[in-house]
């Protein structure tokens, strides 16, 4: 009878679970990071906003998605995106200066999104940005290579992830990024 009013339990617990979230203890809104220039970016500066974050490289073989973000910034800018791009050598494919990137950035894609500067997206030495999104979202937010993307709803929570290989202006993103504004 005993074991009977256990497995009933357990199961009734099972349909009635809830799914699980993360818990954060921090939003987005609470970091911030070096811009490319060597100001600090502070997030609560993007509150209300949809965010979409991307650990880019210039040596990539997807550097050409800077164009397509570039033209996601310009499209979507005015109904509350924000597209940020976090220049990373952490898959050795970037160069050395914010300098550098910041000119090659401006003269090659004419970015004028936010850039942070020069920043590690994996492992230990990853920036606090990317360990709260490992800490909140899962190994879905660690960047597997340049030019993954995180967004981030107006909660300052990660919406979703896309891997390198979903170019910006993918119905994948654009939808999900129209579905939060």
């Amino acid at each position: 009878m005993k074991k009977k009013l256990i497995l009933g339990l357990t199961i009734i617990m099972f349909f009635f679970k809830s799914s699980a979230s993360a818990n954060y203890e921090k939003t987005f809104f609470d970091l911030n990071i070096e811009s490319i220039s060597g100001e600090t970016i502070n997030f609560r500066d993007f509150q209300n906003k949809v965010i979409l974050i991307v650990n880019t490289a210039s040596y990539c073989g997807f550097t050409n998605q800077y164009e397509e973000l570039q033209v996601l910034s310009d499209k979507y800018n005015k109904k509350g995106l924000i597209v940020l791009g976090v220049p990373s050598n952490s898959f050795n494919q970037e160069k050395t200066k914010n300098s550098e990137v910041k000119k090659f950035c401006e003269v090659n894609f004419n970015i004028t999104f936010p850039l942070s500067a020069i920043t590690e997206v994996k492992g230990n030495n990853a920036h606090e940005l990317f360990k709260w999104a490992k800490n909140n979202h899962g190994s879905s937010a660690v960047p597997k290579w340049n030019f993954h993307k995180i967004l981030i709803n107006k909660e300052g929570k990660i919406e979703d992830t896309f891997s390198s290989f979903t170019k910006p202006l993918s119905n994948k993103i654009i939808n999900k990024i129209e579905s939060i504004l």
